[in-house]
């Protein structure tokens, strides 16, 4: 019978370098098909100054819901439904989160001195809600309306705690005054247009915007 332990080991030295060597190579196309699959960054919600109209002190009704005072309603203008999610860059939900809203009333006036008081107070013309586990967030409010020298509008603010994420403005899809807007003329390119300006919709009770929020949480 042929002896042949003298061949094993180094048989087996070479059947391993050649394993080791099938795996080194194998491991960068592992590699990159792992960061193809990986998702791209989401896009973040472009921000955008705050304007002048911040409320100076926050009213004592600040809900999600702006047609409603008190026991007051407001009657004028399109209702509608502002709605999304508050998501960070890779689509995760950011816990905790509060979204705000400001805006005129249906007469183009803020809640605000600067403003000269001339709002209607059935209105309630700011809101804020804390999103829920999957990052939504919803308010009742108008179809924004214009004012003097700028295109209709929600001013939107993000924070997380103490720390403030995003400030914005919202735009209604196909309202003819956002090309001569100068704020909506400034967003860079059609990517950061189409991210701040959303379709107001016929829907259930009123018009319907959905406006996703991706900030870098």
């Amino acid at each position: 019978m042929p002896n042949t332990a003298p061949f094993t080991a180094p048989r087996r030295r070479l059947l391993r370098s050649t394993l080791t060597g099938a795996a080194a190579l194998a491991l960068p196309t592992l590699w990159l098909r792992a960061r193809a699959a990986e998702p791209a960054p989401l896009l973040l919600t472009p921000a955008q100054t705050e304007g002048p109209f911040y409320p100076v002190a926050l009213p004592t009704d600040n809900d999600f819901d702006l047609l409603r005072t008190g026991k007051q309603a407001y009657t004028r203008g399109q209702p509608a439904w502002l709605s999304g999610t508050v998501r960070d860059a890779g689509g995760r939900p950011v816990s905790g989160a509060q979204v705000e809203i400001w805006q005129c009333d249906d007469n183009g006036h803020y809640h605000h001195p600067a403003d000269g008081g001339k709002a209607d107070l059935t209105f309630q013309g700011f809101g804020r809600v804390s999103v829920d586990a999957q990052g939504r967030y919803r308010f009742r409010t108008l179809r924004p309306a214009p004012y003097s020298g700028r295109t209709p509008h929600i001013h939107v603010k993000v924070r997380l705690g103490r720390r403030e994420l995003l400030t914005t403005q919202v735009y209604v899809e196909g309202e003819p005054r956002n090309a001569r807007d100068f704020l909506w003329r400034r967003l860079d390119g059609e990517a950061e247009r189409a991210a701040l300006t959303v379709a107001f919709l016929p829907g259930e009770g009123g018009l319907r915007a959905e406006f996703p929020i991706i900030v870098a949480a």
